[in-house]
């Protein structure tokens, strides 16, 4: 089993920056890749960025590419979204997940976190 718990969502203007952490318990995190998602009001859940088990190999949603940067901790067992250029439509509820079986590629995870809420305001 892998625990996951998200933090650093928020409320912040159009422009700024935030940054997202998800502490992983349970299991090395070393082990997995890992990502983030997010779900906005009446849409579906959409992929934002995924990241290897080694943080060598990263992808991001053409929404977020040059904006986000997703990284991670091995020894801290922590995964990171930093956000920087934040727009109106990036308000959502930010999910962290685990891909324990190697379908990250396919946007497969199969733990995920409570989520945590970020709004920006125009």
């Amino acid at each position: 089993q892998v625990q996951l718990v998200e933090s650093g969502g928020g409320l912040v203007q159009a422009g700024g920056s935030l940054r997202l952490s998800c502490a992983a318990s349970g299991r090395t995190l070393g082990n997995y890749a890992m990502g983030w998602f997010r779900q906005a009001p009446r849409k579906e859940r959409e992929f934002v960025a995924g990241i290897n088990w080694s943080g060598g190999s990263t992808r991001y949603a053409d929404s977020v590419k040059g904006r986000f940067t997703i990284s991670r901790d091995n020894i801290k067992n922590t995964l990171y979204l930093r956000m920087n250029s934040l727009k109106p439509e990036d308000t959502a509820v930010y999910y962290c997940a685990a891909d324990t079986r190697g379908l990250w590629l396919l946007n497969d995870y199969d733990y995920w976190g409570q989520g945590t809420q970020v709004t920006v305001s125009s």
